[in-house]
């Protein structure tokens, strides 16, 4: 649904993308995250046909991004990380704007309508935009990329400023978008709403790719040894000494009768580890892997560093 190749953008000094090669494909939200001035903001304006390339090319639902921008921007619903509403507008006049930009006839203006209801601003409909709330105006930005209904959606940061309620609730609209067919490219630096949202992930340093794939794969890539916590209900001292002991494990913390470790061994080793604790009849009451998380790898990925 979206495909680069070697897209570089240049300017004088400095490169901001370098010969960047991806693909978004048809019904994925495809997460895109990097440092501040990675490249992000410059790739989505490229293929948004806002931005023309140094070298390299882009598709996106077919189309050229370079030879044909019209069928692009009609295929796309583009919200920039920053935006700007019209004073003395009304909501549903807003909208009505953009859908004459887009050459929705009037009588199929009733979009409006289904677009207002989508995003719950029934009740917003005739209110002045310029008196809307941040969050508010984040959904009104995102109906707008929707009026003429377009295939795929390039999100730069669609929640940033939000308080936590607005950010579940526009992570709840970018699913249900997903459902009703929509391609999604969003950029964002909250990486833990991205670890449940999407379904692919793209990680951007200094307008290099460095790391693509599902979210599970990039976390599994980076792990080189399994996080391991195991609680026990008694003998707690003689517990830490057999774990501590064990020639697998390192980075040992424990406190609250939860031990907790970095186990280098195999899932056999760590069945063995457990089988000892019984064995000397200490009540383990669990023993769990703990999951990576998306910060940590991105941390691990990256070097923080910007073009």
């Amino acid at each position: 649904m979206i495909e680069i190749k070697q897209f570089r953008k240049s300017y004088e000094g400095f490169v901001a993308v370098q010969d960047l090669s991806l693909n978004v494909e048809e019904g994925d939200i495809c997460g895109f995250i990097g440092p501040n001035g990675a490249g992000k903001t410059t790739t989505m304006r490229f293929l948004s046909t806002l931005l023309k390339p140094t070298k390299g090319r882009a598709k996106v639902n077919g189309h050229d991004v370079m030879k044909s921008p019209v069928d692009v921007r009609r295929s796309i619903g583009f919200m920039p990380d920053s935006f700007g509403v019209y004073d003395g507008m009304q909501v549903w006049e807003y909208l009505d704007f953009f859908a004459t930009a887009y050459n929705i006839k009037r009588r199929k203006r009733k979009v409006i309508d289904d677009v207002l209801a989508l995003l719950d601003l029934d009740g917003k409909r005739n209110t002045d935009v310029n008196l809307l709330s941040r969050g508010m105006k984040q959904r009104l930005a995102l109906a707008r990329t929707l009026v003429h209904n377009p295939p795929v959606l390039i999100l730069d940061e669609p929640a940033s400023g939000l308080d936590p309620r607005a950010r579940v609730e526009i992570k709840e609209l970018l699913c249900e978008l997903q459902k009703m067919g929509k391609t999604i490219l969003i950029s964002s630096h909250t990486l833990s709403e991205l670890a449940d949202l999407c379904t692919r992930l793209l990680i951007i340093e200094r307008g290099e790719l460095i790391a693509e794939g599902p979210i599970q794969e990039i976390l599994n890539r980076v792990r080189e040894q399994w996080k391991i916590e195991i609680e026990v209900l008694g003998h707690e001292e003689i517990a830490y000494s057999i774990v501590s002991a064990h020639r697998k494990v390192t980075n040992m913390d424990y406190r609250d009768k939860r031990m907790s470790f970095e186990f280098g061994g195999t899932a056999c080793d760590l069945s063995d580890l457990v089988r000892d604790l019984i064995m000397k009849e200490i009540p383990v009451l669990w023993c769990r892997e703990v999951d990576v998380n998306l910060e940590e790898a991105f941390m691990t990925i990256a070097k923080g560093e910007v073009s």
